[in-house]
């Protein structure tokens, strides 16, 4: 134990060596008389301002990593490395001495001679561009950023402030600046006063000033003007002023002689018409929506051919240059441009966005064309059908752990259109051989892994019920309704399963954030093939069996209760198992094996038992994710099943009889039963510079009830792997504190808590430090393993702890990821032996990773 602690001090002693070493080189390229910049400090009242957006006013930023990650800058490391004068180096070392180039030209060849020259410019080239050159002190952006700093403070309030700055340099050829902010008193908003030009405009103007953001008494804020301004412009823009833009509103201040008062008036101009050689105003005017127009089939084909199909519905007319292809109540129902209504932006993007969302048509296009003498619109439409049927095919060549090599083949036919009512049609298929790895026998097939499996899919854009549903989700809401049927076959894939599936659901989005989606039905059906190679799939279980039967004498120490020569291999162990529950063994129920063949028996009949899962559920998402490149945002997802409700009442309405376990069955299977809840929660927070701190907190717990004591396996939840906690491989944490050697660990209540800061290191390199916590327990089932299970809240002592590190490589479409998780604090280990037990590379688990975990 003693060399091993030695042994871990030395080698801290030598990283940090090393780290102290290589960071005193940081100033390798500065020239005498200049200073490398290693701090910025921003002084606000004397107290130092941490505020990213503040900071980030700063022109001239330390180099990345310097003083953060143990002080070392590493893409300036990587810029030192490169010689900035390398044309005279080689120059000078290699290329002036003519007899030490014949030399090398005899040796390698004058084309391998000229490459390596090339070669180590390259590399050079290579070193800056990845690298970061050092950032040294200039004293015109210091100037630079305390006029940058006063105009901030100015913008949110701070009219009188000011700003000075004081510069450290040293002999170490350091420089840390300083920048003092004094605020000084703040101005208030104290008046608004409106001077509106247009009579129409001026008429509404008591409806929207009600929702200002300019409100008295409050700190003036520029970025509140900024923001009022376009608040204005959009309530305007959706009560009929077409012509209305943003830069018609402005504001004037007045703060002379106010005591610190700030006196607004809000100026809303004319409309200005720019001509050829003139320019005249005229007032704004409310237009109306006259007439809405959709051609159908707009496209270049047919650009030059005569309307021929014409119709009227709900006061939109369509209009075809062939014959109509679409029912005219699924074009009408996306748009939301009315005859007789004000203009409205809104309407226009809800129209664009429902027309894009029925993927029927290649970029819908709204014109509105203006008639002057009566303030109306004519609203045109054009819709580009996209074409009726499309083809896909998808092979695919892969191994895996179970077999040697597969080759899978996958085909999808989308209809649009189908039933003229805008829906979509999917009918997809799937074909796979593959080659086992245990197969053992030769004279069997070499391709003895298949799977089958065909789905049909079909979406209708409108929610397809007997009941009027508009006023609870209005079509603004883009609702869909989905029907799915599925139906797979796999043979020599674990047991062998055949399964049926099929949902009704709706789909409907109330804002841009949120998405909700009601499974009113999902059934599905899972019918296991070859359970008797249970044992075959469950190795470690079968390993336990065999060594208890050799413990107990029932077999030898050189005998198994495998036979190969049976048709079902496996049989002496499920007659073991029958033996010792019935009382006909040396084992009786108080002893340890026992119980530990009981939950094998217990286990196994769980997952060889059919399933039939009848459910209804309801997901919500709301993620305020604006795009791809956007780091600070949360989404949160919450899931809630029930299932077996509606058999449950139909069966006991129906007065079925129950089976000898007290359940009803359906076709021969007992269904499940249970509640099921899901609550996820992200969060990203930008810390500037492409470092960002993320979180996530999940929880989920299926309760068994009625008709079952467990939940089904594919219901259930695991822990560990790479997007679950890092420092366990996947199904292999848990349940709590128990020390399980399944190949697949799962259980019905599960919570799980992780950190992960990240950060860029140079190039397309980003790393990642990490911390993940959680674990599953059985809750409210049929588990009476006291380790298994969460009993009250002393269980949290239970949860795991993984931390670790990271390296990612952006390919901009996706990232590429490797984490390395070590275990911090394992509950299967005894309480006072948890800690960095195993907190070593040998016991590591090393992940890879399409994108980020969370």
């Amino acid at each position: 134990m003693f060399t091993k602690h030695k042994s871990w001090h030395r080698y801290t002693l030598l990283a940090l060596s090393f780290m102290m070493l290589w960071s005193c080189n940081v100033v390798k390229r500065v020239k005498d008389g200049d200073h490398l910049i290693i701090r910025n400090t921003i002084l606000e009242d004397s107290v130092q301002v941490t505020n990213e957006r503040i900071n980030n006013i700063i022109s001239q930023k330390v180099n990345s990593g310097m003083r953060k990650y143990f002080s070392t800058p590493l893409k300036l490391h990587i810029y030192n490395l490169a010689r900035p004068n390398i044309d005279s180096i080689l120059n000078a070392n290699i290329l002036s001495d003519s007899t030490k180039v014949k030399r090398r030209i005899a040796l390698l060849s004058k084309k391998q001679f000229d490459k390596q020259i090339e070669m180590r410019r390259n590399f050079n080239a290579w070193l800056k561009r990845t690298g970061e050159a050092p950032v040294i002190y200039d004293e015109d952006q210091t100037i630079k950023t305390a006029k940058n700093l006063r105009k901030y403070y100015y913008s949110k309030g701070w009219f009188n402030n000011q700003v000075t700055y004081d510069v450290e340099k040293d002999s170490n050829k350091y420089a840390k600046v300083t920048y003092k902010v004094t605020k000084n008193k703040p101005y208030i908003l104290d008046s608004l006063r409106p001077v509106i030009s247009s009579s129409a405009i001026d008429s509404v103007y008591p409806k929207f000033i009600k929702s200002t953001l300019l409100k008295k008494g409050e700190q003036f804020d520029e970025q509140n003007y900024e923001n009022e301004r376009e608040r204005i412009n959009t309530y305007l823009r959706n009560t009929g002023f077409y012509h209305f833009g943003q830069d018609y509103i402005r504001f004037e201040m007045d703060t002379i002689g106010t005591n610190h008062k700030v006196h607004t008036d809000l100026i809303i101009a004319n409309r200005t018409i720019r001509g050829d050689d003139s320019t005249t105003t005229t007032p704004f005017k409310i237009y109306k929506i006259k007439e809405v127009n959709i051609y159908t089939d707009d496209n270049f084909n047919n650009r030059f051919k005569a309307i021929s199909d014409t119709t009227t519905y709900k006061g939109i007319n369509l209009y075809s240059k062939e014959k109509l292809k679409f029912r005219p109540k699924a074009l009408t129902d996306a748009v939301f441009i009315n005859e007789g209504d004000h203009y409205s932006d809104l309407a226009r993007s809800r129209t664009s966005r429902y027309l894009n969302d029925l993927q029927m048509f290649r970029y819908p296009n709204i014109d509105f064309i203006e008639n002057e003498a009566d303030t109306s619109l004519i609203a045109n439409i054009f819709l580009e059908p996209k074409k009726k049927y499309s083809l896909s095919f998808d092979p695919e060549i892969n191994t895996s752990n179970i077999q040697t090599i597969g080759f899978s083949f996958s085909t999808g036919l989308k209809i649009r259109n189908v039933f003229r009512g805008a829906e979509t049609l999917e009918i997809s298929g799937i074909a796979a051989i593959g080659a086992s790895k245990t197969r053992n026998d030769l004279e069997d097939s070499f391709f003895d892994i298949n799977e089958f499996g065909g789905n049909v899919r079909l979406t209708i854009p409108r929610l397809f019920s007997p009941f009027n549903t508009d006023k609870i989700i209005p079509k603004y809401m883009s609702p869909s309704t989905v029907l799915n049927l599925s139906a797979t076959s796999q043979q020599n894939i674990g047991l062998d399963k055949q399964a049926i599936s099929g949902v009704y659901s709706y789909n409907w989005y109330p804002s841009k954030t949120v998405t909700n989606t009601l499974e009113l039905l999902n059934i599905n059906f899972v019918k296991n093939l070859n359970t008797s190679n249970y044992f075959g799939v469950y190795t470690n279980s079968f390993s336990s069996l065999n060594t208890i039967a050799q413990d107990i004498n029932y077999i030898g120490d050189d005998e198994s209760l495998f036979d190969s020569s049976l048709s079902n291999s496996y049989a002496p162990a499920d007659i073991f198992i029958n033996n010792v529950l019935e009382g006909n063994t040396s084992l009786t129920s108080n002893d340890d094996d026992y119980v530990t063949v009981n939950n094998i028996e217990e286990r196994k009949e769980r997952l060889t038992e059919n399933n039939l899962i009848v459910s209804s559920s309801f997901d919500y998402i709301k993620d305020k994710r604006k795009n791809i490149f956007d780091n600070d945002f949360s989404v949160f997802k919450m899931r809630l099943e029930l299932a077996g409700n509606l058999l449950s009442s139909i069966s006991s309405v129906a007065g079925a009889t129950k089976n000898d376990a007290g359940n009803y069955e359906v076709f021969g299977v007992a269904f499940s039963q249970y509640i099921k809840t899901e609550i996820d929660y992200v969060k990203y927070v930008d810390l500037g510079r492409q470092n960002v701190l993320a979180f996530r907190s999940y929880a989920g717990i299926a309760i068994p009830f009625g008709n079952s004591n467990s939940i089904p396996f594919a219901e259930s939840f695991f822990a560990g792997g790479p997007n679950d906690n890092r420092a366990w491989t996947a199904y292999n944490l848990g349940p709590g504190s128990s020390q399980s050697t399944n190949e697949f660990n799962e259980a019905n209540f599960k919570i799980h808590l992780s950190a992960e800061q990240r950060f860029s290191l140079f190039g397309a390199f980003q790393g990642a430090i990490f911390v993940d916590a959680g674990n599953i327990w059985n809750v409210l089932d049929n588990v009476t393993d006291e380790g298994a299970t969460f009993t009250d809240f002393n269980s949290l002592k239970d949860i795991a702890v993984g931390s670790g590190f990271g390296i990612r490589y952006d390919f901009d479409f996706f990232v590429l990821r490797f984490d390395i998780g070590f275990k911090t604090y394992d509950p299967s280990l005894d309480e006072n032996k948890r800690w960095f037990k195993e907190y070593n590379f040998k016991n590591a688990v090393y992940n890879i990773g399409i994108n980020y975990p969370f």
